[in-house]
């Protein structure tokens, strides 16, 4: 089974939707209105089809598998504590590409010190534990330095 791709005449169609920000081919983005909306009326007990119905979206067009995953992310928006907001354009996993002042730079390298000597802190600890480890199995085990040998 392939994936249902949207025909021209149905991203035209679905962009004339007000609640619709964009459609293309593969994908639709639906307004923050439409998702608050979306989930208000789903809690409040009316079927998927129904509300989409309501809102002037032709759920055929959508399809099963869209509108389950419509649900589905409705769902998870309720978990999220910023909601039905688009977190993609504040968490793009991108390097920042912006120049940098010289306070954000600095306050950068002081985070990157700090975390640098945590990390010290923690290999200095091992290494003791280690060695402690080491001098305490040669403590109880005397047959198995080089010192007993003859």
């Amino acid at each position: 089974m392939g994936k249902n791709y949207f025909t021209e005449e149905q991203q035209i169609e679905l962009q004339k939707n007000p609640y619709i920000k964009k459609a293309s081919a593969k994908s639709i983005t639906y307004t923050k209105e439409f998702k608050e909306r979306f989930e208000e009326e789903y809690r409040a007990g009316k079927l998927p089809s129904q509300i989409l119905a309501d809102m002037g979206i032709d759920h055929r067009i959508l399809g099963k598998k869209r509108k389950n995953s419509l649900v589905a992310r409705m769902k998870l928006y309720e978990l999220r504590p910023e909601g039905c907001e688009d977190t993609r354009r504040n968490n793009t996993g991108r390097p920042s590409t912006k120049v940098l002042t010289n306070t954000e730079k600095i306050e950068r390298l002081e985070q990157e010190i700090a975390y640098l000597n945590q990390e010290n802190e923690f290999l200095k600890k091992n290494i003791q534990m280690n060695r402690q480890a080491n001098w305490e199995y040669k403590r109880n085990h005397p047959s198995n330095t080089n010192s007993s040998k003859k």
